[in-house]
């Protein structure tokens, strides 16, 4: 059974990697079939276009990686929280977690998103690798829980 810690480090490495640009380590985080999708809850913010992608394939999800995070400030800090493993056994594992991302404005660090993160990982030629990467960014004000409307998780 993968171990939620296994899930954890792999994926406090892939934030840590893609907020400091290290590109070339970019491929080892993912297998070779790969999903990756992003979003904004609301699919309605002036940045939709920068923010959205759904690419398979480790070659286009690395690709889509690499060009946007060469087009994000630095330094950003995306906080993975609140790892919790859905499902495992010995090959693969799903997971849900929370990001809280930030950057530095006037010399302050600020919020810039928070999120959801869900995916998988699974074994590829004995390394742990991301199988599946799925970001929902929240932009929608709060509202009280009974008002609000509840977008569905990708």
């Amino acid at each position: 059974m993968i171990p939620l810690d296994d899930v954890q480090n792999i994926l406090a490495g892939w934030w840590f990697d893609y907020d400091q640009g290290n590109f070339d380590t970019f491929s080892e985080y993912f297998t070779s079939d790969a999903h990756f999708s992003c979003r904004s809850d609301s699919g309605k913010t002036a940045f939709e276009e920068f923010i959205t992608a759904d690419v398979s394939g480790r070659d286009e999800v690395v690709a889509w990686q690499i060009d946007h995070r060469s087009n994000s400030p630095y330094p950003l800090r995306h906080n993975g929280c609140n790892v919790n493993v859905i499902s495992a056994d010995e090959h693969a594992a799903s997971f849900r977690s929370y990001i809280f991302v930030t950057h530095v404005a006037g010399g302050s660090v600020v919020p810039m998103a928070s999120g959801l993160c869900l995916g998988s990982v699974r074994h590829e030629d004995g390394t742990l690798r991301l199988a599946d990467l799925r970001v929902v960014l929240d932009f929608t004000d709060s509202r009280l829980f009974t008002e609000a409307t509840r977008y569905e998780v990708i």
